[in-house]
């Protein structure tokens, strides 16, 4: 199930706010044959992450489905992407923040509303030293809820109905979601040549897709360690084509054309009027992304 992205936050008394962490979505899945880990696309992800598969097959009862984020935590508990890039280093605090239990006891709670599937995770969820922590509710109403999240430096609040089912793969206006951090995602399609004692590549060439065209949004050129460009230059040099997947292709001297495959998340200040980005910079490349997920009409403005 995915948020609808608005940037008023509901009020009324059928809405929560959670804190919208800014990670990887992944669903737990434990029966009797093991536990696995699911990103989005349903790519097992269990041995990147076989510390949290551990945390939850030791979770009581038999068979159970989870759904939450994966996410690296800084100093102030904030979850950041750019540190999950950096999950194995040292003081890079990795956890699962919890949001939904799916299924329980042998019985499947999509139907059920999302306060008695909440109530039931929060029985389920260890408080202490597990990896699983619970998503972190805020109380009050939606401009109390979002003026946290701008105090405390979250990437966003998550409003959702207390009365929803659970519905997959669909987009509901049941659950939205008001960024405070401006990030995205963006499809990677071509690079520049690096200048001085840049190595691999200058800027990414990145848009988004509106409609079947890939609409060019600019260049990002900072935000990169040394290991990023190494790691991320290799992935480039495999999808270089002699052609721009851009349409219409930017009039670039010295471009580079990569299959559009890859997809990074961005920060970036705002938009211009002409439609790109103002001071992007690289977070991570999202491996839980399609690029077609990647919209022009679903941009953060």
């Amino acid at each position: 199930m995915l948020a609808t992205l608005t940037r008023e936050v509901p009020s009324g008394p059928e809405w929560v706010f959670e804190e919208k962490y800014d990670g990887i979505r992944a669903l737990a899945i434990r029966q009797r044959g093991g536990t696995r880990l699911y990103s989005r696309s349903l790519r097992d992800i269990t041995a990147d992450f076989a510390e949290v598969a551990r945390d939850v097959a030791a979770l009581p009862g038999q068979e159970l489905v989870l759904d939450g984020e994966l996410v690296a935590l800084d100093r102030h508990n904030v979850s950041r992407f750019q540190l999950f890039q950096r999950r194995g280093e040292e003081g890079v605090r990795l956890r699962y923040a919890v949001f939904d239990l799916l299924e329980a006891r042998g019985q499947r709670l999509f139907s059920r509303p999302l306060h008695e599937r909440r109530a039931a995770l929060e029985a389920l969820v260890p408080r202490g030293e597990s990896l699983l922590l619970l998503s972190r509710r805020v109380p009050g109403d939606g401009e109390k809820a979002y003026a946290r999240a701008r105090a405390k430096g979250w990437e966003g609040v998550i409003a959702k109905n207390t009365r929803s089912t659970y519905e997959p793969g669909v987009r509901s206006r049941d659950w939205l979601k008001v960024k405070v951090r401006k990030e995205s995602e963006f499809v990677i399609g071509g690079y520049t040549p690096p200048e001085g004692a840049r190595t691999e590549f200058g800027a990414l060439l990145v848009g988004l897709y509106d409609g079947d065209r890939l609409r060019y949004t600019g260049k990002v050129g900072t935000g990169f360690t040394a290991k990023t460009l190494r790691e991320l230059g290799a992935k480039l040099r495999r999808l270089r084509t002699e052609t721009s997947p851009f349409d219409p292709a930017p009039r670039l001297r010295d471009a580079t054309w990569v299959r559009p495959e890859l997809v990074a998340q961005i920060a970036f200040h705002e938009w211009t009027a002409d439609g790109k980005l103002r001071q992007p910079a690289f977070l991570g490349l999202r491996e839980d992304k399609d690029p077609r997920e990647c919209r022009w009409s679903e941009r953060e403005t």
